[in-house]
């Protein structure tokens, strides 16, 4: 918790899960979907591993460097400007129809009130980042793609923003701005058992329509259940 001085508030920082929290979605999923759709991706060869991948993520039994890697590699072998236009189209398309008005409401609320507010999401940043704009979250924690002779490499750079890994990030990011979760006032969204490690590490967790996991968790402890959708 924050240290506090006579009369003063403590600082705030409010972190938000992106799929499932604040999407009615998966992003990867979604993602996945739309690039079939457009033939980018074959259906016949990618559906049913797409599905298998989400299910055993929802479980939490999917290993994070599998996870990451089979997303990452929808992007494998193009440029970032080549995959520019199908992320805007993307965004457009599937993600914001797929945002609940009271989860745009409450992210304006943190900001309102002057909260630090990071999103922090397993997808990659290169298909979250336009979301993180529209909510208007200038903050972004993800997986970080490879771009390796100008292409994407279909691996990942640094700490995988992933379960545990979502907690070392953060501390990282803090760190390199010279601040210390310990200074402030913390709250953390999810929806997911994924992320119990970042949800014990703050001063408020928060399940949003949680998982089955995440739900009996909530309530054996005590923690606040939300419901956007």
């Amino acid at each position: 918790m924050a240290p506090q001085g006579r009369g003063l508030s403590p600082r705030r920082l409010t972190l938000f899960d992106l799929d499932n929290t604040l999407l009615s979605g998966d992003s990867d999923v979604l993602w996945c979907e739309f690039l079939m759709a457009k033939g980018v991706l074959e259906r016949a060869a990618f559906a049913a591993r797409n599905a298998d991948m989400e299910a055993r993520y929802r479980l939490g039994t999917v290993g994070t460097q599998e996870f990451a890697h089979f997303y990452l590699g929808t992007l494998a072998g193009r440029t970032p400007a080549e995959c520019e236009p199908l992320r805007r189209e993307f965004l457009a398309t599937e993600v914001v129809p797929r945002i609940p008005p009271a989860a745009m409401q409450l992210v304006k609320q943190h900001l309102g009130a002057g909260d630090q507010v990071v999103m922090t999401t397993a997808t990659s940043r290169f298909i979250t980042e336009l979301t993180s704009a529209h909510f208007g979250i200038e903050h972004l924690l993800a997986i970080e793609p490879e771009v390796a002779q100008g292409v994407f490499s279909g691996r990942s750079r640094g700490t995988l923003n992933m379960r545990d890994g979502k907690v070392t990030r953060l501390h990282e990011w803090l760190a390199a701005r010279g601040e210390d979760l310990r200074g402030f006032r913390s709250t953390a969204y999810s929806d997911s058992i994924n992320d119990l490690t970042l949800l014990q590490a703050v001063d408020e967790p928060v399940a949003v329509d949680p998982d089955a996991k995440l739900a009996a968790i909530a309530r054996e402890r005590g923690w606040r259940v939300l419901r956007l959708r």
